[in-house]
């Protein structure tokens, strides 16, 4: 019986996968035929400094989506960071850091707000009528709060349980009726498009306030780091866009492989070896089948050669551009208190309508 349940469930979630998966084909068809049409909001937490698994995940997708003409929005999520960690040092560096990254990536401040959570009270004012919108089983139910916190061994926080509420207002204070994620984050944009049907029905039936967002489901394959596992801040096997090409060359020279002379994309039975593979088949645009058939029998010295000299050459633009920009500090912090300007202006008009709503102005 147990066996039955496990398999209905997967079932069931895989039918909802399927339903996310079609709904976020059309929505990109619809996006690119009329661009104008559609607000997005995404960011990151400044947790640390972006690599190439942020690039090619989220980053490069972003900078289309605004050269494309979408009204483009990038939260610097700075109160969750407290979600599942005691301390907020080096933050102030790593938000200003973030910034420098996404300008010398091709964001352009001008055409994307970059603002961030702690300095736009009216988006977190949204928190309070949201959180009577879902019930504690369904903040239970979501399967990234959970593995959030099995992977920072803290105890369950409030702010932890309700980060999906915290991100429906992240997402709607905007109108942002397009989210990019990638499947792992699906749960957090169906919380929000419950909370805005939710809203919308029990105050503004007539004059709906919210509209109901839609991912749009990343075509980026995971990005492995330089031990096999997922790139990851947390797991030290990250190269950072910011990284000098000396840091980048050690890091990879470090990088483990294996026994076997030849070179071969097997990612299952040769997970080091393909990770180096991969990665140099992104920034080259080459499958990595080739580049290792190329390599063939001159060994792990060759490919890391390989890859350290096309990671490098990749990278070499972003990092003068990033090394021109980091002149002029000032002129960062100038482009996040502009975003945070407009963030402000955005959010309390949004909290004055959902007073409005609520038959709250008095």
């Amino acid at each position: 019986m147990a066996e039955e349940q496990v398999t209905a469930v997967g079932n069931e979630m895989s039918a909802s996968f399927l339903a996310a998966k079609k709904r976020s084909d059309e929505t990109l068809e619809a996006l690119k035929k009329n661009p104008g049409k559609f607000t997005m909001l995404t960011g990151d937490r400044p947790t640390g400094r972006l690599h190439l698994g942020h690039y090619f995940g989220s980053i490069r997708e972003r900078v289309n989506m605004q050269n494309a003409g979408v009204n483009t929005n990038i939260i610097i999520a700075d109160y969750q960071v407290i979600t599942d960690r005691d301390t907020t040092e080096h933050i102030q560096d790593n938000v200003l850091n973030l910034v420098l990254d996404y300008v010398a990536a091709g964001i352009d401040p001008k055409k994307t707000m970059i603002y961030t959570h702690s300095a736009v009270p009216a988006e977190n004012q949204l928190m309070l009528p949201f959180l009577s919108l879902v019930t504690e089983a369904e903040l239970h139910r979501n399967p990234t709060v959970k593995s959030e916190m099995e992977a920072s061994g803290h105890a369950l926080t409030g702010l932890l349980l309700t980060y999906p509420v915290h991100q429906a207002c992240d997402i709607l204070f905007c109108k942002a009726n397009v989210v990019p994620i990638g499947k792992d984050n699906l749960p957090h944009v169906e919380i929000t498009r419950t909370i805005a049907r939710r809203f919308n029905e029990r105050y503004a039936k007539k004059n709906p306030v919210f509209p109901e967002p839609d991912a749009i489901l990343s075509e980026a394959p995971e990005i492995p780091g330089l031990d096999g596992r997922k790139m990851s801040k947390s797991y030290g096997n990250s190269i950072m866009l910011g990284a000098t090409a000396e840091e980048t060359a050690k890091l990879i020279k470090k990088s483990r492989t294996d026994s076997e002379r030849k070179v071969t994309f097997d990612p299952v039975n040769r997970p080091e070896v393909s990770a180096l593979l991969t990665t140099a088949g992104l920034v080259t645009g080459r499958d990595p089948k080739d580049i290792a058939e190329e390599i063939g029998d001159a060994g792990a010295g060759a490919l890391k050669a390989y890859v350290t000299k096309s990671v490098n050459e990749f990278l070499a633009p972003h990092r003068e551009r990033r090394a021109e920009l980091a002149k002029d500090m000032d002129a960062i912090r100038d482009i996040l208190h502009d975003g945070n300007k407009r963030a402000n202006e955005i959010a309390e008009q949004t909290l004055d309508e959902v007073r409005e709503a609520m038959g709250m102005k008095y």
